[in-house]
């Protein structure tokens, strides 16, 4: 069952099923901002379609890479 939203915005069982993240994944991301999301309401999350198949991909480039703590991190 999927709303009409506004373009370029899904829901987030729409983008749990896209990206395979977990709800409460995505609402980490979210609140962190590493997806652009937007809360409505006490329940609804809105999530942009094209930033999360953009953070999505990024993980994906990264490999296992993702999981090191130096990553981001300045030189020198």
């Amino acid at each position: 069952m999927s709303e009409v939203v506004a373009e370029g915005w899904i829901t987030i069982e729409e983008a749990q099923a896209l990206a395979g993240y977990s709800v409460a994944y995505l609402r980490r991301l979210a609140r962190r901002g590493r997806i652009e999301a937007l809360k409505v309401g006490d329940d609804l999350w809105l999530i942009n379609r094209d930033g999360l198949l953009a953070y999505r991909s990024e993980m994906d480039a990264l490999g296992p890479g993702k999981h090191d703590p130096r990553r981001g991190r300045g030189k020198g």
